[in-house]
């Protein structure tokens, strides 16, 4: 029998032939693996339930990400997926595994981390587990949030002619994993006295180390009555979500390139890195703004929120998905960010997918 390399599916392909022959049985069971988080009908709410698993070596790097940042992170990433689902996360379970090298201090300064995250967003902690582990930090996190059955976003609803919408900026979080990688390169070649060259550069920094999950633009968009007709938070890229949108949508898109919304100290620290700066937004990832679709007749509604830009719109599904250029030109949007199963991708991806 011909085997076959993991790398060639990807995380999403592997993901969609494992799990093809697993109907939901369950009334109970609403929506299982394909979206953000899994929806659970108990009664009058829907229950989200979300996880996400972070190896050491694979998806961070102890020689410059600090336990506590690393536990807020783990924990955010998890609420995001609650808040692209247009819910509200409400608990998490941490199971670690821990090898020999890491003492009690350590932890306590992990779980530092994720208590702040607990803090901030009004999440409980209720439980996990801890193990050995003979590679390292292993970090597993299952969130679980609510949300009315009428609130519940999908990543399958949208439709030709709906807007395309994103918060915040975009690239900041990958230009800040560069530079944090290249500080660190250099630091090696230095015995001692090396200072890290950060002055300037703390967006970019903090939007890799802490980001943060968009409640508070979940919250503008149901103050001023507008429901997404399809949403994903953009961990894996910007390229790589649209695409998911837009096959899950039975869509295409025209995503204009100089609508996407990028900071300044990312495109400072691009050209730095003599990087195209709209391939580092499109395909960074670890931004975990909100991507959404919402109908043409919101556009006024849209216009009245800060935060949000709005990059193009979805179109009939045989158009295709291209990014269009100052001067009109359409290229191919192709899915360039992260995969877990590719040896040089060093960022965590959407593991509810």
């Amino acid at each position: 029998m011909k085997q076959t390399e993991i790398s060639q599916l990807g995380e999403f392909g592997l993901i969609d032939r494992l799990t093809k022959d697993f109907p939901l049985r369950n009334p109970e069971s609403k929506k299982g693996v394909g979206d953000d988080a899994a929806v659970l009908s108990f009664g009058d709410n829907e229950a989200l339930v979300t996880t996400d698993l972070l190896l050491e070596g694979v998806h961070f790097d102890l020689r410059y990400v600090p336990l506590k940042h690393l536990g807020y992170k783990a924990a955010i990433v998890n609420f995001s997926d609650i808040y692209a689902m247009n819910g509200t996360p409400k608990q998490i379970t941490v199971s670690l595994g821990v090898s020999s090298r890491f003492t009690v201090e350590h932890i306590e300064e992990l779980y530092e981390g994720i208590r702040l995250a607990c803090e901030i967003y009004g999440v409980d902690l209720v439980g996990g587990d801890t193990s050995a582990s003979v590679t390292g930090l292993v970090i597993s996190i299952t969130c679980l949030g609510v949300a009315a059955p009428e609130d519940v976003v999908y990543r399958n609803g949208a439709k030709p002619t709906d807007l395309i919408c994103v918060s915040g900026d975009l690239g900041a979080a990958f230009m800040g994993l560069q530079l944090l990688e290249r500080e660190n390169r250099v630091a090696a070649g230095h015995k001692e006295g090396f200072t890290p060259d950060f002055a300037g550069k703390e967006y970019i920094l903090e939007r890799q180390l802490k980001p943060e999950a968009r409640k508070d633009i979940v919250a503008l968009l149901k103050e001023n009555g507008v429901k997404p007709t399809s949403m994903m938070d953009v961990s894996d890229g910007l390229s790589s979500e649209l695409l998911h949108l837009c096959r899950q949508s039975d869509t295409g898109c025209r995503v204009y390139e100089e609508k996407i919304p990028i900071d300044y100290q990312t495109a400072v620290m691009a050209e730095q890195f003599n990087m195209n700066l709209v391939t580092a937004a499109m395909n960074g990832g670890e931004d975990y703004e909100l991507l959404f679709t919402v109908p043409l007749v919101d556009k006024e509604k849209i216009d009245k929120i800060r935060g949000i830009s709005m990059i193009g719109y979805m179109t009939k599904p045989e158009l295709g998905c291209a990014l269009v250029s100052p001067d009109g030109q359409e290229f191919a949007i192709r899915a360039q960010g992260w995969n877990a199963f590719q040896e040089e991708s060093s960022r965590p991806a959407d593991k509810n997918d």
